[in-house]
């Protein structure tokens, strides 16, 4: 196991206020749970898109990290070209965040830009952390769920297995 400070995860939805904010919290939160703060520089979250920047995540997002006890922290930004240098990881919602990322790599940058489904290991959980910007507050809770879950087994696979 690795004990510096050598990790860097940025996560990625399309807007930067629902999903990507909520799981860049949720993720702070499941690291400090397991003590692995050691491990990490950075943890950021970010949108392909332009729509929100500055502002601050929705409030249902906010709402269910704070009903599950998780605080939220986070301006909404736009993925930049020094992203792909600056994170070793960046890890989007859907397959559309994934093709916009990927296109929009820079060559020779090190991010490894995965979908963060890929880090399911429960059944009952899509791969796709579906957009609940338009559906009632039940979709958050269901994101928050999925992220939590993947955010453990992120931390199994890529932390503790190093």
């Amino acid at each position: 196991m690795t004990t510096d400070k050598s990790v860097s995860v940025a996560f990625c939805c399309l807007g930067n206020i629902c999903r990507s904010p909520m799981a860049e919290a949720v993720f702070k939160h499941v690291v400090k749970e397991q003590d692995l703060e050691s491990h990490f520089n950075v943890i950021d979250s970010c949108g392909t898109g332009a729509y929100h920047i500055g502002e601050n995540p929705d409030s249902r997002s906010s709402a269910t990290c704070l009903e599950n006890g998780v605080p939220v922290n986070h301006k909404a930004r736009q993925v930049c070209k020094a992203d792909y240098s600056k994170f070793d990881y960046i890890i989007g919602m859907d397959e559309a965040n994934i093709e916009t990322l990927l296109r929009r790599q820079p060559s020779g940058t090190k991010a490894k830009v995965v979908l963060f489904g890929d880090f399911c290991e429960d059944s009952s959980f899509s791969r796709i952390v579906e957009d609940p910007y338009y559906g009632g507050v039940s979709g958050f809770q269901r994101n928050f769920e999925q992220v939590k879950h993947f955010s453990e087994v992120f931390l199994k696979k890529v932390v503790r297995d190093r």
